[in-house]
């Protein structure tokens, strides 16, 4: 039961990052997502590591809400939940600015 997964990408590991939510999806900020959520990302969802991290979405707005939570991952967990968040104070945060990752 994976808890993010990459949406509208050419492959399984790249694509629009989503994480859930109680039940449901939701897109994350580019401007709240770095190095340490994408090794996190990849790893869950065993694509290897992060080739790139594309933000003006890179693969479409999709139909998810933007989550409001930033994610402030180590880069050592196995699931994208064990990461700590935070309330997100970026306020450029709409669906034009969701976060695309490709894993390799």
């Amino acid at each position: 039961h994976k808890h993010s997964r990459l949406s509208d990408g050419p492959h399984l590991c790249s694509g629009r990052l989503e994480v859930i939510h109680g039940k449901t999806w939701g897109s994350v900020c580019a401007a709240d997502f770095d190095q340490q959520d994408a090794e996190v990302v990849c790893r869950e969802l065993d694509c290897g590591a992060p080739v790139q991290v594309l933000g003006e979405d890179a693969f479409g707005k999709g139909d998810a809400q933007m989550w409001t939570q930033e994610i402030q991952c180590r880069g050592n967990e196995s699931q994208i939940q064990l990461c700590p968040t935070s309330p997100s104070h970026k306020h450029n945060c709409t669906s034009d600015n969701n976060v695309g990752l490709i894993c390799s």
